[in-house]
């Protein structure tokens, strides 16, 4: 063992490279000169056979040249020097095992990480296998991008940090002082989510009477801190802050919020029922008022109609039964659902359309769209009559719509209204124009021919005539009405 050892060992100082050391001569200049000789020494013990290939630096220089020398020297850091010269002063084992097959390789091949033959092993693997430090000089990180990495910056750097979606701590930032000058270089930032970042930050390491005292004067950050607690459903920190900025309406209003995430219908009833004593003001009152009468009213109906759908006892639960309760459910549909279910009620039931219409103040045309909709669906023509139908004082009966008839005849073409029903009902629209489009589109012929006629369009009736089917009805009244002179 002692043998091989003082065989490496006179092998290597046999060696025409010198090792360079800091100790032989300070000055920068035999530095330079010694790694000069070392780098020349190179080409002795690597093989010649690559002299046609091009011996160039990654800068393209010549490998070996002063100026190549000068910048590999400097491009190198302290440490790697130091810890090479001390390799080569001492004759480490790892320099010792650096394998002979080195010199298979040309200069060039150490800088492009090629192989002389496809056979011998890769530049990586054997300098992997010596420990030795690659020939090529080291790619540093720039020193800029190191101050990424410092903690120590200032409110403003900071948030500028955040905005351009860079990582950076918060917990530096430990005195109040500090935090409302970050807070208001976000303020000042106009960057919502930087802001909602910091205000987030501000909750969790301050107390609730600091922080709401100091977002009282600072109107931006409260704003985006009482919609942020909204989203996330902070329910009980959002009460408290609108009752320390004297916002009763407001904690009005989230504590009514609070209904729908009460599943249980006699529990949201109660609640409701105690939500009628908070300070709304006049108009959210009445509004709270009636969502708690109708509740009141759905439970009701709901328990009077499962009853009757389960015993079998009406005969249009049977013929249309019920796809859903009505629990919980707008005025309009719980409307829609009394006039399809229970329209020919009495007043004085809660279920009836009427009833409701009364109670809580459902304007003329809101009623009647809901009911036509609703008696049109389950084909009751006499019924959409009747809903049109008006007395005078003398007695004389007239049709008349609030919402006009137009509409009527649009609601009752998508309930697939027989043509005599469209036929009644676009006549009555007052419009000459509108009354011919809706006429031709859904094809009242008599409608449409009669419009001509008392308009005295020889021209139209006879276009018209074209569009009929020939020996119809149609047919013969156009051609009664031409020939009629």
């Amino acid at each position: 063992m002692s043998r091989a050892r003082a065989d490496e060992e006179k092998y290597w100082h046999s060696s025409k490279c010198r090792a360079f050391t800091f100790d032989d001569e300070d000055d920068e200049l035999s530095q330079l000169k010694e790694s000069k000789r070392a780098v020349n020494s190179l080409r002795d013990i690597v093989d010649d056979d690559d002299d046609d290939l091009e011996k160039v630096s990654w800068s393209g220089e010549p490998v070996g040249s002063i100026s190549w020398s000068i910048k590999e020297t400097a491009s190198s850091s302290t440490s790697s020097l130091e810890g090479r010269d001390s390799s080569l002063q001492k004759g480490s084992s790892s320099y010792a095992a650096f394998p002979k097959q080195v010199s298979s390789y040309s200069l060039s091949s150490l800088f492009k990480g090629r192989n002389k033959l496809p056979s011998l092993q890769s530049l990586s693997d054997a300098l992997s296998d010596t420990g030795v430090k690659n020939y090529a000089p080291e790619l540093r990180r720039p020193k800029a991008e190191y101050k990424d990495y410092s903690s120590d910056w200032s409110p403003k750097d900071t948030v500028r940090r955040m905005q351009r979606g860079k990582v950076c701590s918060l917990e530096r930032f430990r005195s109040l002082q500090d935090k409302l000058v970050l807070l208001d270089e976000a303020v000042a930032g106009h960057d919502g989510n930087v802001i909602t970042a910091v205000l987030i930050f501000l909750k969790r390491t301050l107390r609730r009477e600091i922080l709401f005292r100091e977002l009282e004067v600072r109107q931006v950050a409260l704003c985006h801190l009482i919609h942020f607690l909204k989203e996330t459903g902070e329910q009980k920190l959002l009460l408290d802050l609108l009752r320390f900025l004297d916002r009763t309406e407001e904690v009005a209003l989230s504590q009514y919020r609070e209904h729908l995430n009460i599943q249980d219908v006699e529990k949201r009833r109660e609640f409701l029922k105690g939500c009628i004593g908070l300070p709304f003001s006049a108009e959210d009152i009445s509004h709270i008022q009636d969502h708690y009468t109708l509740l009141e009213r759905q439970i009701i109906i709901e328990a009077n109609d499962r009853h009757l759908e389960t015993a079998g006892q009406s005969e249009i639960f049977r013929k249309y039964p019920r796809k859903a309760s009505i629990l919980n459910m707008p005025l309009v549909t719980t409307l829609f659902y009394s006039c399809f279910y229970h329209y020919t009620e009495a007043e004085g039931t809660f279920s009836s359309p009427t009833n409701l219409k009364k109670t809580f103040k459902i304007p003329d045309k809101q009623y009647v769209l809901t009911a036509l909709a609703a008696r049109a669906k389950l084909r009751a023509w006499e019924d959409v009559d009747a809903l049109f139908t008006t007395k005078n004082w003398l007695g004389y009966t007239k049709k008349k719509a609030p919402i006009g008839f137009h509409r009527v005849v649009e609601i009752l073409q998508r309930n697939n209204a027989p043509v005599q029903v469209l036929q009644e009902y676009v006549r009555l629209v007052e419009d000459v124009e509108t009354r011919l489009n809706l006429a031709t589109k859904y094809k009242c012929h008599d409608v449409v021919i009669d419009t001509y006629r008392d308009l005295k369009d020889r021209i139209q009736l006879m276009a018209y005539k074209c569009k009929v089917e020939r020996g119809s009805a149609e047919e013969e009244k156009i051609n009664s009405i031409l020939n009629n002179t």
